[in-house]
């Protein structure tokens, strides 16, 4: 356990000194210590940027957050929304969230950042991108010309899942692996094709899933066909939902994060966005143990600076 620590510890100060070189990542704010932060998205980058404004406080930064998000909504959605409202300011089609539309929601004021990202399950299909990223990059350009536009790389569902996302019309992936590499290659396609940084929160994921001492691992005896309220699986060091209790029936969710997900995915946006190194940050919710946040911090520092080398 001493020589594991010294290990951690080794390799904190290695990341550190990296970062100190090699980021300069911040996008655009008004200030250094300000960021108007503009989202569109759904329920995955809410959980993603969950954690984004105790950092900023943590850290003294005036962080500013508008949202367009809405649950499962693919890049297509979110245009077909824009479309409904170009062609009728008044119709109510055009104005999902919360009876606004997108352009009401870009035009309140000046944003430094726009984030934008494919659903889950479409994002391992690169086809699905395309021509809506275009598309939605260019009206965020027509409306706020001076903001950086930046990529929100979501995760593959947890390795226990009962399906994946889609690779291709009517093909799933057939697990974890092939969702998060093809929908890595397609974020990274619409990063190239748009000129645009990626926020690699897929990537930091995938990392931890492929940990050989943190990687999650599903229950071998635990009872799934009969379960026994309140008894669940181990589902020591995940990032995902998975197993809970509801009404007294056992629920799964393998796609969405979890706390210590949430963590993870706050660590490599607010890393992004202001270009200071995970490893600086104290914050760490109560749920997540302190072990593995330490080790989170760790990976999200070595996750963005693996970007920056291979890009």
């Amino acid at each position: 356990m001493k020589i594991f620590h010294q290990k951690i510890n080794h390799v904190k100060r290695t990341l550190v000194l990296l970062f100190c070189f090699t980021t300069g990542l911040s996008f655009g704010q008004t200030s250094p210590d300000s960021l108007r932060l503009f989202i569109i998205g759904n329920s995955f980058s809410q959980n993603a940027s969950a954690y984004l404004p105790n950092f900023a406080q943590e850290r003294a930064k005036h962080l500013v957050i508008g949202r367009a998000e809405l649950g499962g909504h693919s890049l297509a959605q979110h245009w077909g929304y824009v479309e409904a409202a170009e062609a009728n300011p008044d119709d109510p089609k055009g104005k999902p969230y919360k009876g606004k539309s997108l352009r009401m929601l870009l035009s309140a004021g000046t944003w430094d950042v726009v984030t934008l990202q494919q659903a889950s399950y479409y994002s391992a299909d690169e086809e699905s991108y395309n021509p809506y990223a275009r598309k939605l990059y260019d009206y965020i350009k027509q409306l706020q010309p001076n903001a950086r536009v930046v990529i929100h790389q979501t995760w593959a569902y947890r390795s226990d899942a009962l399906k994946f996302g889609r690779v291709a019309p009517e093909v799933l992936a057939k697990d974890q692996q092939e969702m998060w590499a093809k929908s890595r290659a397609a974020y990274h396609a619409m990063a190239k094709q748009l000129n645009l940084k990626i926020m690699p929160v897929g990537d930091a994921f995938n990392a931890v899933a492929t940990d050989p001492v943190f990687g999650f691992r599903k229950d071998p005896d635990f009872d799934y066909a009969n379960p026994v309220y309140p008894n669940l699986p181990k589902q020591t060091h995940s990032l995902n939902m998975g197993y809970s209790w509801k009404d007294n029936q056992m629920v799964f969710d393998p796609n969405h994060a979890n706390e210590a997900g949430r963590y993870l995915g706050s660590l490599i946006w607010y890393s992004t966005l202001f270009g200071e190194s995970p490893l600086s940050l104290s914050y760490v919710p109560d749920k997540v143990p302190a072990d593995f946040a330490a080790y989170l911090k760790q990976v999200a520092a070595k996750t963005i600076q693996n970007l920056k080398t291979n890009k």
